[in-house]
């Protein structure tokens, strides 16, 4: 700890890590809590997994083509709204199963994105970073995206908030109440999308998920408002990715995994607490 506070007033670098996790979690809190209450996790890990395929073609082009503008970070953002795009299609027209369509999406978007950076030199390095993110090589333009999606996702939450909740409590009842129900759910698959791209920077592909259920499950054992739930999330997730964050910095530990076993962690003993709470009452 002393090390860790230390170095964090010398060294830019743990200063943006710090403020992208505190950013993040705006991001996290709120469409975190939508996706748990929704039950939708697995479109999240969808698309998260698809952003590989992005990040991988957006690489080699980078990287073998020389198209230096093009950065992963774009090619996560392009591939991970067309994956929502198509999803919200085919869950609006196929007949197929939606496990089905998700479990397409994921192989494919991951298939496409191990090829190209299996072409790209240095690929395994890059794709480690991929994986697992790396919350330490946050730059600052990365800083203005997450601000940017920060606001995005404050004002849709404040100008569609009663269309949003309707869908996410009963998507049913909302489309013959004549509620373009389509139209919403693209639009949350697209904050879905852009959410996970930002969280991608930071603990990687395979733990997004986790990082979007986590804090929401532990915020929605608190409290049953949805308005109160967002809020709660947003602070479960701050303090589980700088408590993280904090923890891995000395030892040396992936920062990624460290901030999701500290949300595991804050889960467990929450619910441990609240049942030792229901038993004493």
């Amino acid at each position: 700890m002393p090390e860790f506070l230390t170095d964090l007033l010398q060294f830019p670098f743990l200063q943006k890590a710090m403020l992208a996790a505190l950013l993040a979690s705006i991001a996290c809190g709120i469409v975190g809590t939508y996706v748990t209450v929704r039950r939708v996790t697995y479109i999240a890990g969808a698309i998260a997994h698809c952003t590989l395929g992005g990040m991988g073609a957006a690489r080699y082009l980078q990287t073998e083509i020389g198209l230096s503008f093009f950065t992963p970070l774009i090619g996560a953002v392009i591939s991970a709204l067309l994956a929502a795009l198509f999803i919200s299609y085919l869950q609006a027209r196929s007949t197929l199963r939606q496990d089905t369509i998700l479990s397409a999406v994921w192989a494919i978007g991951m298939a496409v994105g191990i090829l190209f950076i299996s072409k790209t030199s240095g690929y395994n390095e890059d794709l480690m970073s991929y994986l697992f993110g790396d919350i330490l090589m946050v730059t600052s333009v990365d800083l203005i995206l997450i601000g940017l999606l920060d606001l995005f996702l404050i004002m849709a939450t404040i100008l569609f908030h009663r269309q949003l909740n309707a869908i996410a409590f009963d998507e049913e009842f909302s489309r013959l109440a004549g509620l373009p129900v389509h139209v919403y759910n693209t639009l949350f698959l697209c904050t879905v999308a852009l959410t996970v791209v930002l969280l991608v920077q930071i603990v990687g592909i395979i733990l997004v998920v986790a990082l979007l259920a986590l804090p929401a499950a532990t915020a929605g054992r608190l409290t049953n408002r949805l308005a109160t739930m967002m809020i709660a999330t947003t602070l479960l997730c701050a303090l589980s990715s700088l408590g993280g964050l904090t923890l891995s910095y000395a030892p040396n530990l992936p920062a990624g995994a460290t901030i999701i076993l500290t949300a595991a962690t804050i889960y467990l003993s929450t619910d441990i607490l609240l049942k030792i709470q229901n038993k004493t009452n």
